[in-house]
């Protein structure tokens, strides 16, 4: 099928016949953290490098939401509606309060900074769980060349006690992260240390038990060609991920069930629109979309 590659049966299912990738619009340096804003009906995403927030309405096209956006990276919503975004230059997570003001949530760990946190999730007990890479203090690209003080980690911020917690230490280069619907799992890609050659590049999976602590962290699958930057997980527990050559979607199981083919790397995707079956994509410098016959999970 043009524009698809079919690895499973089952993905044909999930694909429009007359739904095709569209293109939204281009001439960005490197799309990041997409976010669906279903009360204002537009979606948020970052143009990293430029430092700014970014806002597309359907008919009306693109504005700026935020700018200086202190690099800004991921971000999700909390359970209040709430905009939360990692930033690359504060080395922080920082939200966006109803009223439009803006509050510092956390930028230490035991003392000592911060990376440069990357990716955002928030769990259905308010608690935000976020990656910590060394990515965006690296280089003065993406937020300015500055010393790590800490490995990179995988953290819980629970903002009602202010309590942070490193859940899982053993990653070299935490990234993108998705719970599955019920919560019992968590996806967390591993894109390396990229300094080095071969890096360590796949996404892991977690268990997570009742009080959010995490055992496991195997191997779940290995994205080809390319590596898992971001992800999104849909009604039936699929995680769509972002790969070399597109968007890639693997079964419950870590196995690959299907390809959107876009014309460039993708960073990171969030399902929108009325009933989040619209999957948005960020190719590189281009944002595309494409209907879907599945959902995402549903989030504020």
């Amino acid at each position: 099928m043009n524009g698809f590659e079919i690895h499973d049966e089952r993905f044909k299912h999930y694909i429009l016949g007359n739904a095709p990738l569209e293109e939204l619009g281009s001439g960005f340096r490197w799309i990041e953290g997409p976010v669906w804003m279903g009360d204002a009906d537009c979606l948020l995403f970052q143009d990293l490098p430029r430092n700014r927030t970014m806002r597309w309405i359907e008919g009306a096209g693109f504005s700026v939401y935020r700018a200086p956006s202190n690099y800004a990276n991921g971000q999700t919503r909390d359970r209040q509606g709430r905009l939360i975004a990692c930033s690359h230059r504060g080395r922080c997570l920082y939200r966006t309060e109803h009223d439009g003001t803006v509050t510092t949530l956390v930028t230490h760990h035991a003392g000592k900074r911060l990376n440069s946190p990357n990716d955002v999730v928030v769990k259905s007990d308010g608690t935000i769980w976020f990656s910590d890479p060394v990515y965006g203090i690296a280089n003065d690209y993406e937020g300015g060349r500055q010393a790590s003080e800490q490995p990179p980690a995988l953290y819980r911020f629970d903002p009602a006690t202010n309590e942070i917690q490193v859940m899982a230490g053993d990653f070299d280069g935490p990234n993108g992260l998705a719970f599955s619907p019920d919560e019992s799992r968590l996806y967390v890609a591993e894109t390396g240390d990229q300094s080095k050659p071969n890096p360590r590049q796949y996404i892991r999976v977690f268990d997570v038990a009742a009080d959010g602590a995490l055992s496991g962290g195997d191997v779940f699958h290995k994205i080809e060609p390319g590596y898992c930057d971001g992800m999104r997980v849909d009604e039936d527990g699929n995680v769509w991920s972002s790969a070399g050559d597109g968007v890639h979607c693997i079964s419950p199981e870590g196995k690959l069930m299907g390809k959107i083919l876009v014309p460039h790397p993708v960073s990171n995707i969030t399902f929108g629109g009325p009933t989040k079956n619209r999957l948005f994509i960020g190719g590189s410098h281009t944002l595309y979309a494409i209907f879907l016959d599945r959902r995402g999970v549903q989030t504020p």
